[in-house]
């Protein structure tokens, strides 16, 4: 898996590519500011999109989406539960004074057990409410990588704060996907660069300590 990393927007939010080397079809995960890149890069590439998948449905996270859609008709993925996140995308931006006209709702609803598959390559879902009510992450263990949104970052975890943010839904959700995987597992974050599962299991500290127990 070939996997492509770009960043934008007053947030720093970063999307993927993730490319079958073999197939050259690929994935797009999180289109925010730096959906223009993505899609300077398929154009450059020639690689096909079989489709877009959300972690979530805030909105630094699904900006880039009217850029993608003129870029490509792939179906669009995201959990449920950010169904009204997504259709409160202009109430959203203009929280941040921005002007953003609404989006079409995703194509597809994600449940978490499911696999998107592009070519030769899938990832698998996983539910990991916390940081919203429908965000999930996306895993290949085979190619020890996993796209995990704004679960965890690295030495830090996703806020909380925001409508549908819970604290022990997120403790949970990293206990029972993020350290229960190989800790040579690469994290690639919705914010900031990449870390590992066993970087956050050793030196995390929301994540050492008591600091985990007291929110679990």
């Amino acid at each position: 898996m070939l996997i492509e990393t770009f960043t934008g927007g007053q947030f720093l939010q970063n999307g993927y590519l993730a490319l079958c080397e073999e197939t050259r079809e690929s994935v797009v995960i999180d289109p925010g500011a730096a959906a223009p890149q993505i899609v300077a890069n398929l154009q450059n590439t020639g690689s096909s999109v079989t489709a877009i998948i959300l972690t979530h449905g805030h909105f630094d996270h699904i900006e880039g989406l009217h850029q993608m859609r003129e870029c490509t008709d792939a179906p669009v993925y995201m959990h449920s539960l950010d169904t009204d996140l997504f259709e409160n995308f202009p109430a959203q931006a203009a929280q941040f004074g921005v002007q953003r006209d609404a989006l079409s709702l995703p194509d597809k609803e994600l449940k978490g057990g499911e696999a998107v598959t592009f070519g030769r390559l899938s990832l698998e879902v996983f539910h990991t409410p916390g940081h919203s009510p429908g965000h999930v992450i996306f895993v290949n263990e085979s190619e020890e990588v996993a796209f995990v949104g704004d679960l965890i970052f690295r030495g830090s975890v996703g806020r909380t704060d925001l409508p549908g943010g819970d604290s022990k839904m997120l403790f949970d959700s990293i206990q029972k996907h993020i350290l229960t995987m190989p800790d040579h597992l690469k994290l690639f974050t919705g914010h900031g660069p990449a870390t590992t599962v066993g970087q956050e299991r050793d030196t995390n500290p929301f994540l050492t300590g008591n600091f985990m127990d007291n929110n679990l």
